[in-house]
């Protein structure tokens, strides 16, 4: 049997930051997608055999021989309530960090030992020890604040849950080889998910892993969720300009800066949730002819363009988007950070009008700095599946 689910990648369009301190965030799926391919040899479960993971695009696969699951895990590693997953407790976290360790990870990639035991949490959750290997690969840059990991834990639960039988697809995409899951199996999926982003991050917000499971935008403030539908489509540039970045040091640094400011701060957040508002109504609008499209993506443009002088107010923008927004600039673009910033990925508006030849200028310019592009289409699909 093989199982391929895959997972898009996100982007936030306004409210960065902003949202840790009650303002609202848009965020969109991307059509960068981690695939998870899931091949389970004809025999049920038991001690023989072993679980395997393939991380093509790092060069490095891991595998346990399932008695040693087993051995470590226990009662753990069988089937559990799969309608209600229950989070690791601590003494499973550490026994699965047990086996991840048994692997000589690189130090260079010390950081896939999250995603490895998110990996064995879900892996053995939902199927228990019956032996089966996952390939992983990805479109997306990983670590560059694009949901590179919701997009795993949301693709890998996806393709386990459709294997255990607990969720199945009900319609096509059209025109490809992939199909969709109903919304009470993306529900699930998306618990799931949730369960493994918090082995990798400690305390996730859900929000990548609501957007790389149901695809499509969401508004998202104070714990509540929205989901928006985009009127049209939407097409922006990427630019990963390869700079590491410490979100955790982002966050604190920007609150410290509200406790040192708290007027002008509140101000400031409270100008972003007036911006996430406005853009979230602008989306879901439909422009029905060329003058009504231009309209709204100047309008995108200018929300776009105000949110990220917010963000340098908040003191969390860096010399590599600055050269960003300098380039855009040149030719009309209008661009911000997206996700944590210091480093990290750029988003530039792609008006309809925008001719090939001005596109590949930018690019090029772009790439000339050493920095990465990739043309993207917001707001697409979801988590799709396929069985083969």
């Amino acid at each position: 049997m093989e199982i391929r689910a895959r997972a898009p990648g996100k982007i936030i369009l306004a409210g960065e930051h902003a949202v840790v301190h009650g303002s609202a965030v848009v965020a969109a799926a991307i059509d960068l997608y981690t695939q998870s391919s899931l091949h389970l040899p004809p025999s049920g479960e038991g001690g023989a055999g072993e679980v395997e993971v393939d991380l093509t695009d790092t060069g490095l696969a891991f595998s346990w021989p399932c008695s040693r699951l087993l051995e470590a895990l226990g009662e753990t590693s069988r089937k559990a309530e799969l309608q209600a997953p229950r989070p690791c407790s601590p003494e499973e976290l550490a026994a699965i960090a047990r086996l991840v360790e048994l692997h000589e990870i690189p130090e260079a990639k010390i950081w896939l030992s999250a995603g490895l035991s998110a990996f064995l949490y879900l892996y053995t959750s939902i199927l228990g020890c019956r032996p089966g290997k996952v390939v992983v690969s990805s479109g997306l840059p990983m670590g560059a604040g694009l949901g590179s990991s919701a997009a795993f834990s949301a693709s890998l639960s996806g393709a386990l849950l459709t294997a255990a039988g607990v969720v199945s697809a009900e319609g096509a995409v059209g025109g490809t080889e992939w199909q969709l899951l109903g919304k009470d199996h993306l529900e699930l999926v998306n618990t799931w998910a949730f369960q493994g982003e918090k082995i990798i991050h400690g305390k996730p917000s859900g929000i990548d892993n609501a957007v790389s499971t149901f695809g499509s935008m969401i508004k998202f403030k104070k714990g509540e969720l929205t989901n928006l539908k985009s009127g049209n489509p939407v097409k922006m540039l990427i630019t990963d300009t390869r700079v590491g970045r410490n979100t955790k040091a982002l966050v604190a640094g920007v609150s410290e800066r509200a406790s040192s400011h708290p007027d002008a701060m509140a101000s400031v957040f409270h100008a972003v949730n007036t911006i996430s508002e406005e853009l979230s109504s602008i989306v879901e609008l439909a422009a029905t002819d060329e003058i009504a499209m231009t309209s709204k993506e100047e309008k995108l443009a200018e929300l776009m363009e105000m949110n990220q002088g917010l963000l340098q107010c908040m003191g969390v923008s860096h010399a590599s988007i600055e050269t960003v927004l300098r380039s855009t600039l040149k030719y009309n673009l209008v661009s911000k950070l997206t996700g944590a910033g210091g480093g990290g990925c750029v988003l530039t508006l792609i008006p309809t009008l925008l001719s090939k030849l001005v596109l590949e200028k930018v690019t090029t310019e772009l790439e000339s700095h050493g920095f990465r592009c990739f043309k993207v289409e917001v707001g697409g699909q979801g988590l799709q599946i396929h069985q083969g």
